[in-house]
């Protein structure tokens, strides 16, 4: 921890006088930083900190809020320190308003200029103009020879049948890619920043049915985002059923319930 200090403080310029321990990174490593001066800041480590740079910095550019970017480098991110402490249960309706910003932000197509990853679990982001065809290939398909024969053929028969099952060309909305609870910070009923994303730019609702995998979005939440197009019941268990992936290659077979459930639950 004290040579990930040393690195945050020499990209900010100043010298460390405090380190604070901070939990909840899974995948990476993080610590409150205070230096001599008092400037204070959140140095982190990831896949990519030059990428989730620019990502924190396209949240932001949406109006939507995030920590600002202090420095990056290719092994350390520096970012603002934000009130945080609150829960989602008091913020439900600013994180509606919240999303629905963020995803007024449109690319011209679905995917990012660069791959990313959740730690081992690679990201592929490779562009397309065709949303199912980038959802069946990037982010189902993908995860056929890590989760077993079984697992492995009921994802081909959906993916194969994604164009009836999603739209052609939603909007291309710029995503925060992992969002739940804990990647929002809150503080007195308020969202204060959207943090650790995995942006690309894709079907809005991928965001809320990751937020559902976790959490359970009140109805002032719906209200504040806006209606969603009919038959989102499918299309959001098709879209959860990515992170169910990825938590079973990450965490292990005690996520194998989730994605049978997911896969039962859209009929393969």
């Amino acid at each position: 921890m004290n040579s990930l200090a040393e690195m945050g403080a020499a990209l900010l310029g100043g010298k460390v006088a405090r380190i604070g321990m901070i939990g909840g990174g899974s995948l990476s490593q993080l610590i409150r930083l205070t230096l001599t001066d008092g400037r204070q800041a959140i140095v982190k480590t990831g896949p990519s900190p030059r990428m989730e740079a620019e990502m924190l910095r396209a949240i932001r550019a949406s109006g939507a809020p995030a920590p600002q970017v202090f420095a990056a480098d290719d092994k350390v991110l520096v970012i603002e320190v934000l009130p945080s402490g609150g829960g989602l249960g008091g913020a439900w309706n600013h994180l509606g308003s919240v999303l629905a910003t963020l995803h007024t932000a449109h690319g011209e197509r679905y995917g990012w200029n660069e791959d990313y990853a959740f730690g081992p679990v690679a990201i592929e982001n490779g562009w397309s103009d065709d949303w199912p065809a980038f959802w069946a290939e990037r982010r189902l398909l993908v995860n056929v020879p890590f989760v077993g024969t079984g697992f492995s053929r009921r994802i081909e028969t959906l993916a194969a049948d994604l164009p009836n099952r999603l739209p052609q060309r939603p909007a291309p909305s710029l995503l925060h890619g992992d969002l739940w609870g804990g990647n929002v910070l809150t503080s007195e009923g308020r969202v204060t920043g959207l943090i650790d994303p995995a942006c690309y730019y894709g079907h809005g609702e991928v965001d809320i049915a990751m937020l559902m995998l976790f959490d359970h979005p009140t109805p002032a939440f719906y209200s504040a985002y806006g209606k969603l197009e009919p038959g989102e019941g499918e299309r959001l268990a098709i879209y959860r059923l990515w992170p169910a992936l990825v938590h079973l290659r990450l965490f292990g077979s005690g996520y194998r319930a989730l994605v049978e459930g997911l896969l039962s639950e859209v009929g393969v």
